[in-house]
């Protein structure tokens, strides 16, 4: 688990660059089923988290080795390209998001570098989306002129998703009080961006300095913007903590969740469509709601996960909770919201994706069905695995 990776680096004093929001959850398992991760850090950002990779995948009796691009650069550039491995890649690039069809990551070489040791975590208010969406569009585009945040995720802030919730507890009492009138103000509906800058004792110096440059060009509230300055290992176990205390009162809560992938060109529809209309005539939404972008050209198009095909889109994260008989009433609020999508044209790819026919899911994969199917038949042919999905035919 992320959890075991965590500890087992920070006794080295080293870290992935890349984390899930959630650290209980299997490496494998987050690359096989998705691709990506929730929690984007600026390397996330830049070239999705695949790529931060060298993976060593496993697949019956068939061993196959990838050398991401930035570790195949670097070794030869140290006179080392000869340990680069000459494995037909095809098996790689099919697990990654191949949600389980191909293979299965049974082990991982992940890149590492110097931990950091603390971290400024910042949430900032607004009211306005289009305000909202062009600052979290810059804090990801990285110049030499535009430094980038380690860590940058949006989300939502309703009367049903208040600012404290279980994946997070960031807001003082009376944080909570100043942002609820606020909210009232604003017709109960509010976005937030969430940033964070790591450091160490060798960058502490500076670090305030290059937070405040971050922040000088956002057009947030004025007023409301919230800072903390914590732990590295309590950052990166926030989401463990929350859920934790939550499912001490809620033990068998369901998860009904609604993952998609939202084209930049479509996000002001969506916006008014899904957030304004839709969330804001139900007041039975319970649970975080993430909304963030995306740079598709890091995210290298041979791999099976499927995504818009513009340059920017945007991933939502509705993250409810409900009791285990409630579950329909939120399976029914996401249909609505897929409906509207599917009536206004918003292309959306849904992320660790569900659906009841094959045609459904060709229609997921779009260009990239043949070769899907294609890998079925190379590296799966009997149908072995995942076949409960009824992606295929003779599932």
């Amino acid at each position: 688990m992320w959890i075991d990776v965590l500890r087992a680096g920070l006794e080295h004093g080293l870290a992935p660059v890349s984390w899930t929001d959630y650290l209980y959850l299997s490496v494998g398992g987050t690359l096989s089923n998705a691709g990506s991760v929730d929690s984007h850090s600026y390397m996330a950002l830049k070239s999705a988290m695949f790529l931060n990779w060298m993976l060593l995948l496993v697949y019956a009796n068939l061993v196959l080795e990838y050398v991401c691009h930035r570790l195949q650069k670097r070794l030869r550039q140290r006179g080392l390209g000869h340990l680069l491995p000459t494995h037909e890649l095809g098996a790689f690039f099919a697990v990654l998001g191949g949600l389980g069809q191909f293979g299965i990551i049974t082990r991982a070489r992940i890149v590492l570098e110097k931990a950091p040791s603390r971290a400024k975590w910042v949430r900032l208010l607004y009211s306005d989306f289009s305000i909202f969406t062009r600052d979290q569009e810059h804090l990801i585009s990285s110049t030499v002129d535009n430094p980038s945040p380690d860590y940058v995720e949006g989300s939502l802030i309703t009367h049903q998703s208040p600012p404290n919730n279980w994946r997070s507890s960031f807001y003082t009492p009376s944080h909570r009080s100043k942002i609820a009138s606020l909210l009232k103000s604003k017709k109960g509906l509010l976005y937030s961006i969430e940033l964070v800058k790591y450091y160490d004792d060798q960058t502490a110096d500076a670090i305030d300095q290059e937070l405040e440059v971050l922040l000088k060009d956002l057009n947030f509230i004025p007023g409301f913007v919230f800072k903390k300055d914590v732990a590295l290992i309590d950052f990166l176990g926030r989401v463990g903590r929350s859920a934790a205390a939550a499912d001490e009162n809620n033990h068998s809560e369901a998860h009904p969740w609604l993952n998609l992938f939202v084209p930049k060109s479509r996000i002001l529809d969506f916006n008014a469509g899904v957030f304004v209309d839709i969330i804001g005539r139900h007041n039975n939404t319970s649970g975080p709601i993430l909304f963030y972008p995306l740079n598709r050209k890091k995210w290298d198009d041979r791999m099976s996960a499927v995504t818009p095909e513009e340059d920017v889109f945007y991933t939502l994260g509705l993250l409810h909770s409900s009791p285990p008989n409630s579950y329909q009433i939120y399976d029914e609020f996401n249909s609505q919201i897929l409906g509207f999508c599917k009536r206004a044209g918003i292309k959306v790819k849904q992320y660790l994706p569900h659906y009841k026919s094959q045609g459904d899911w060709i229609q997921h994969f779009g260009p990239k069905w043949p070769t899907f199917r294609q890998r079925k038949a190379t590296f799966d042919p009997k149908f072995i695995l995942s076949p409960g999905q009824g992606i295929f035919n003779s599932a």
